[in-house]
């Protein structure tokens, strides 16, 4: 069944995936409508998690806040499947890095390093990253379920030098890398909402105390690996724009947990700037404590 699945909708996907981009761009437009004003797709979370995070805000901006982050929701779908038969010449054309020289000072520290980036502006373009530096690129991800769709994600990572590994056999891996001497950039997106029964640390997000994921912290400060923060943000329609944020050389004299306080910190600042463009569909406030004062 998974295989007849995959033969349906594989062909759609791929004729979706070569269409010139005002063509696209027009059928993600009426997506848009569909998903937005027909469907409703989610949106009574959305709408709680901007009400939640965005009081200073008046219910009329809250709205046009959430049409545009529904726009940008059906771009950045459509342009995961784009990423099927997009060139990298034109993919580094679309997303592209301000300071990537910043990346690049620290591959000569010859320590493995840990980006922590968030669910905002595109996560899924950012693996071009792969094809502009020297260290082996590794994204961390939940494993799909179909086979043969998991294999055709990890197919189309591997055309930007990047390699996917599944979230159980994260520790394994890095572990093993480190110990052949294997310097590599490990990508982890951890701005969602953990179990909180397995959560060792709480912190304050948009207002309010949440579980927040430590695993990338773990591994920095276990292994001594430098850490980074990379902030993307949406230049454009169909083009973006990413800047490297040091977080630390020094992972392992770190206190505890504040590796994992200033990577949410600069979500946060991300989302004010700009909350259109973070992913509310998410019900990242669900296991919320009392609001901070």
């Amino acid at each position: 069944m998974q295989f007849i699945i995959y033969l349906l909708v594989y062909p759609i996907l791929w004729l979706v995936s070569i269409l010139p981009f005002p063509i696209f761009y027009f059928l993600s437009d009426c997506i848009y409508i569909l998903v937005y004003y027909v469907i409703g797709y989610r949106k009574k979370v959305v709408r709680k998690n901007l009400e939640l995070t965005l009081p200073h805000l008046s219910e009329a901006e809250r709205l046009q806040v959430e049409k545009k982050f529904y726009k940008h929701m059906c771009d950045m779908f459509l342009e995961m499947i784009k990423t099927l038969t997009i060139s990298k010449k034109e993919m580094q054309k679309r997303f592209t890095f301000s300071n990537i020289e910043l990346f690049h000072e620290y591959e000569k520290k010859n320590k493995s390093i840990i980006l922590f980036y968030a669910h905002y502006a595109s996560w899924e373009w950012s693996i071009t990253l792969g094809t502009h530096v020297n260290f082996k690129g590794y994204g961390i991800y939940k494993k799909i379920q179909n086979k043969y769709f998991d294999k055709l994600v990890k197919d189309i990572r591997s055309k930007f030098d990047a390699v996917l590994i599944d979230t159980k056999s994260t520790i394994k891996t890095v572990t093993e890398n480190q110990q052949a001497g294997i310097l590599g950039l490990y990508g982890f997106i951890s701005d969602q909402n953990p179990v909180p029964h397995r959560t060792k640390y709480w912190d304050t997000f948009m207002g309010y105390t949440v579980p927040i994921h430590t695993g990338g912290e773990s591994l920095a400060k276990n292994l001594n690996m430098n850490v980074l923060y990379m902030k993307v943000e949406k230049v454009k329609r169909g083009h973006y724009n990413a800047t490297f944020i040091p977080i630390t050389d020094d992972a392992a004299a770190m206190p505890e947990h504040e590796i994992s306080r200033r990577f949410i910190k600069e979500v946060e600042k991300q989302i004010y700037e700009a909350p259109e463009y973070y992913f509310w569909t998410h019900k990242r406030w669900k296991h919320r404590k009392e609001k901070a004062q």
